[in-house]
């Protein structure tokens, strides 16, 4: 997964045409087009992980709704099932809203490449984020539909639908220069 990653920022490193290279002729231009690469590369990542994470609540809901016709487990595991989906909503519009590193000339809040790198780094592991809670939704899938126990693959979920928000949350520290 990771040398996927990778390959976001390499791809658009390597989009290089002739205007491109005429201008990073221009003293003080490189720097400003590397962090513009940067923030491309960064929302590309953002957006293949609010993709994969839509999909995995599509996935979800179909939990959602086989619980549901099961009045004894909905009385059960409602809450549970509804506080699970807001995690898994919040995390996505966090990371869809979330800014990319861009600071304008009057911002408060400015970034430089080191900061880039490192909400680039925070990116790249919520793609692990994303792969941990896919893998819950797909056991608490197995488990709803073999009628087993949901008790535990539910807070599993949970759990790693936390850690990844709370990983998330520290992205706006390093925009904040806090961390």
């Amino acid at each position: 997964m990771v040398e996927q990653v990778e390959g976001f920022y390499d791809k658009i490193v390597g989009d290089t045409g002739r205007l491109r290279n005429l201008l990073s002729k221009i003293p003080g231009l490189s720097g400003y087009m590397e962090r513009g690469r940067r923030r491309e590369a960064d929302q590309l990542l953002r957006d293949t992980i609010t993709g994969r994470l839509e999909q995995v609540r599509l996935d979800y809901s179909n939990v959602f709704q086989t619980v549901g016709r099961d009045i004894f487990l909905a009385m059960d595991y409602s809450e549970r099932l509804g506080r699970a989906d807001n995690l898994l909503m919040g995390l996505i519009g966090k990371i869809k809203d979330a800014p990319v590193g861009y600071a304008g000339f009057f911002s408060a809040i400015k970034v430089d490449a080191e900061d880039l790198a490192r909400l680039y780094a925070f990116d790249e592991q919520m793609l692990n984020h994303t792969d941990q809670i896919a893998a819950e939704v797909a056991t608490l899938t197995k488990a709803v539909d073999g009628g087993t126990d949901i008790a535990e693959p539910l807070t599993a979920l949970t759990n790693a639908l936390l850690t990844a928000n709370e990983a998330f949350n520290s992205r706006q520290e390093v925009l904040n220069g806090i961390k």
